[in-house]
């Protein structure tokens, strides 16, 4: 897949859009320290999602640097739109992405159409061993957060491929993205969103726990919540199928208005 130019700047992404669906677009934003794999294929090519997904700056494929705000990487998904010529999608998020969804949909609410928001919150505070380790210690702090993404279905093989990727980013790209994240907080704001949203939280989330899961359900008003039960932070790669199926049908079930 291409890289697309951007007003900010070049940014890997895959398109999996199918126009003869005439379905809203869902634009798929990764979290800290993520890549577009960390959907898996079951919910990068479900239909019903008509997705692009994208690596953000300085993550996966795509070159520069990482942002140092999740405004910043707002504005990234919104030149994204602008390049794809798209007025409006559903923004769908992980943990960070989750952030970068939810500060699209108060900044930028003409531009969207639905959030989905998997394993993700209004405030994201950050472990002050996460947040000062990957400078100093990050073979160390990437173990613990291998560590803490996955719940009991989670296996060595996920672990392993978690920390893998971790080490291998430059260090100040990390410390960036859960400074961002540790900044991050728009409790106040939630009542002012309006667009349809999907919540899908995991029972075993050791990042994001279920409760805060249940904090944007109860303050976004008209927002679903889905239970992924024995998910952890990484609930869609530990169990793909519920996840997708989760977004299948309330993709289904929403009426979605023309873009």
């Amino acid at each position: 897949m291409p890289l697309l130019s951007t007003a900010n700047g070049p940014i890997w992404y895959a398109d999996h859009r199918d126009p003869t669906l005439h379905r809203p677009v869902t634009l798929i934003v990764h979290g800290a320290g993520g890549t577009h794999l960390d959907w898996p294929a079951e919910i990068r090519r479900l239909p019903e999602t008509n997705a692009v997904i994208v690596d953000l700056p300085g993550h996966g494929r795509s070159p520069g640097p990482g942002r140092a705000a999740i405004s910043a990487y707002a504005a990234d998904m919104i030149a994204v739109l602008d390049a794809l010529k798209l007025p409006r999608a559903i923004i769908a998020g992980h943990s960070m992405g989750g952030a970068i969804a939810l500060t699209l949909a108060l900044y930028y609410p003409q531009r969207v159409q639905g959030l989905l928001l998997i394993g993700t919150a209004a405030k994201l505070g950050v472990h002050p061993d996460i947040l000062n380790g990957f400078m100093t210690e990050l073979s160390r702090t990437a173990t613990l957060i291998s560590t803490l993404f996955y719940g009991s279905q989670g296996t060595d093989s996920m672990r392993r491929r978690t920390y893998q990727r971790l080490i291998e980013f430059a260090p100040v790209t990390l410390t960036n993205d859960y400074a961002a994240c540790n900044a991050f907080d728009v409790r106040d704001r939630l009542g002012d969103i309006h667009a349809p949203t999907l919540i899908v939280g995991g029972s075993e989330d050791q990042m994001t726990p279920f409760k805060f899961s249940e904090y944007l359900r109860d303050h976004i008003p008209g927002a679903k919540l889905v239970c992924v039960e024995g998910g952890g932070h990484m609930m869609m790669l530990e169990q793909p199928v519920v996840v997708a199926e989760a977004i299948r049908a309330w993709l289904l079930e929403e009426t979605w208005s023309a873009a």
